[in-house]
């Protein structure tokens, strides 16, 4: 059985592949920080979701990354787990 980062390798060894990967890098940034952000609050989905006003589905929705939230959705996620929104632009090197 293939494990999770062998099989990323061999996806990624095509080029095709690799391009579509790397254009969503930003996206994959986005998506890891929402989860981070809660699992250092010590939350669970449904928590952020009641703080939030809103379901687990939806919180569990943003963590999957198929759709990325509005940013009024991350600056009330920011909220609800004990933090706030930093947003910046850099400069590529």
């Amino acid at each position: 059985m293939k494990t999770l980062n062998t099989l990323q390798q061999e996806l990624l060894g095509d080029p095709e592949t690799r391009a579509a990967y790397d254009a969503m890098a930003d996206e994959f940034a986005i998506v890891r920080e929402l989860v981070a952000a809660r699992a250092r609050a010590g939350l669970s989905q449904t928590e952020v979701a009641q703080r939030m006003g809103t379901t687990q589905s939806a919180v569990a929705r943003m963590a999957s990354g198929k759709r990325l939230p509005s940013l009024r959705t991350v600056e009330r996620f920011a909220q609800a787990v004990g933090g706030h929104l930093v947003f910046r632009i850099e400069q590529r090197a």
